[in-house]
């Protein structure tokens, strides 16, 4: 049993048109995330899941394998992430090709690092928990935030969390809150497969900064993202 990388890259995206074949720099987002896994040298498959040919065209230019199409359904919502890594599992299983564990890298996270993903991996393997899932520091105090109710007299704001101690307290008083950021997935196949989620519990963080942690949606998040880019004083490959 071996080391599975999966790379989902649709080219249905909405809001930023085939935003994995975007470029950042040399490479497009897509060719980043593939190269990353390459020299982290963790794994035995390197396997890019898309229903484009274009894309795997890319995919395979760049040395990953490609050795299906994702039907197109899986592409849209309301498809889901555990939709796709099954979908890859099936194909995998169907040629007797079996994992010990899979590692989801996004190409719409192109600022993570390679010792990023080796720590991923090491926490995943040292730590016995069923998954790893990488986030980041919420930049607001979740705990104050509002939400717009409608009334007789009109829009008015309400609390999220109405029976949270900390609805009214000062940020830096509130407990610290993390949001999945979408770099670093690394989770059991057999576990996922069984009980279709990779949130079973208990999920290890592995936590990490802002600038490296830009999720690319929108043409804001890729301008975002060229800014971290640019000011590295480092080489992101």
């Amino acid at each position: 049993m071996s080391n599975l990388c999966l790379i989902p890259a649709k080219a249905s995206s909405t809001r930023l048109k085939k935003k994995n074949l975007q470029f950042l720099g040399e490479h497009s987002l897509l060719g980043h995330v593939i190269l990353k896994a390459q020299k982290s040298g963790l794994f035995d498959e390197i396997c890019v899941s898309t229903e484009s040919d274009e894309v795997a065209e890319v995919a395979r230019q760049y040395g990953a394998s490609v050795p299906f199409l994702r039907p197109s359904e899986l592409s849209v919502d309301p498809a889901t992430l555990v939709d796709v890594i099954l979908h890859a599992l099936e194909c995998y299983r169907g040629n007797g090709q079996f994992f010990k564990s899979i590692t989801m890298l996004l190409p719409t996270t192109p600022l993570i690092s390679i010792d990023d993903i080796k720590e991923g991996m090491r926490l995943f393997e040292s730590s016995g928990y069923r998954t790893v899932m990488s986030v980041t520091e919420y930049e607001h105090a979740i705990y104050n935030a509002w939400t717009v109710s409608e009334s007789k007299e009109g829009n008015v704001l309400e609390p999220c969390f109405p029976d949270s101690p900390f609805k009214y307290t000062k940020s830096t008083e509130c407990p610290v809150a993390y949001r999945a950021n979408g770099g670093i997935l690394v989770t059991n196949p057999r576990e996922l497969m069984l009980k279709k989620t990779y949130r079973s519990k208990p999920i290890a963080p592995y936590v990490m900064p802002l600038e490296r942690s830009i999720d690319i949606d929108t043409d804001f998040d890729f301008s975002l993202a060229e800014f971290f880019f640019s000011r590295a004083s480092h080489d992101w490959l």
